[in-house]
C-alpha cells in the first residue's frame, strides 16, 4: 500500500496554519496552535485515531479564537482528503461510541465525496477554560467542507462540558480510523456502486 501521507500549508490574512498527517501512524501528535484547548482535543483525534497529526498555527488570537479553530478545522480536513487520495480499498464508514464518566457521544462518518454535517451537541456552559464551545461546531464544519466527508455527532447524555467535548474527539478519532482503514477484500475496489467518490 501507498504511504498515506500529506502536508498542507493555508495562509490568509489571518492565519498561517500547517498541518501533517500520516493516516497509518502510531498515534503521535506535535501541536502548536496557540489555542491550548484544541490542542488537547487534536491530541485525542490523533491518539484513538492512530493518525500522527502536527499542526502548527498563527492565527489573529487577539481578536478571539475563531479564525484559528475554524482554520484548523479546514486545513486538517484537506490534509486527510489528500492523504486518502482516491480512496480505493477503505472501509468509507466508521463509527464510535465513546464514554467518560456521565458523558457519552457517538460519532459516525462517511468517506462520500458530499460534505454534510449534522452536530447535535448541547453543552452546559459556554466556555471551558477560556475556550468557547461554539468554536467547536465551525472545526468539525471546517473538516466536513474540505475532507468532504458526512459527519453525524450526536452526544447523549452528559453533564461536565469538557467531558462531552472529549468524548466527541475521541469518538471522531476512532471513526475516522475505521473509515479509513485498508480493507483487504476491498483491495484496488472503490466503495461506492457509483466507481468513485
Amino acid at each position: 500500500m501507498p504511504s498515506r501521507n500529506a502536508e498542507v500549508q493555508r495562509d490568509t490574512l489571518e492565519t498561517q496554519i500547517r498541518i501533517a498527517v500520516d493516516l497509518d501512524g502510531a498515534g503521535t501528535g506535535r501541536f502548536d496552535t496557540g489555542v491550548p484547548f484544541l490542542d488537547h482535543m487534536l491530541d485525542q483525534v490523533a491518539r484513538h485515531g492512530m493518525i500522527d497529526i502536527t499542526a502548527d498555527a498563527r492565527a489573529d488570537l487577539h481578536i478571539d479564537d475563531h479564525h484559528a479553530v475554524e482554520d484548523i478545522g479546514i486545513t486538517f480536513g484537506q490534509a486527510v482528503r489528500q492523504a486518502l487520495g482516491n480512496k480505493q480499498g477503505i472501509r468509507r464508514y466508521g463509527h464510535a461510541y465513546v464514554p467518560l464518566d456521565e458523558a457519552l457521544s457517538r460519532v459516525v462518518v462517511d468517506f462520500s465525496g458530499r460534505p454534510g454535517l449534522e452536530y447535535h451537541v448541547e453543552y452546559p456552559r459556554a466556555r471551558i477554560g477560556r475556550f468557547d464551545v461554539d468554536l467547536l461546531r465551525e472545526f468539525f464544519q471546517g473538516f466536513v467542507n474540505h475532507a468532504q466527508v458526512t459527519l453525524h455527532i450526536d452526544n447523549l447524555r452528559g453533564r461536565n462540558a469538557h467531558h462531552i467535548a472529549e468524548t466527541i474527539f475521541k469518538a471522531f478519532g476512532r471513526a475516522l480510523r475505521m473509515a479509513m482503514e485498508p480493507d483487504p477484500r476491498m483491495q484496488g475496489i472503490t466503495p461506492s456502486t457509483k466507481g468513485s467518490l
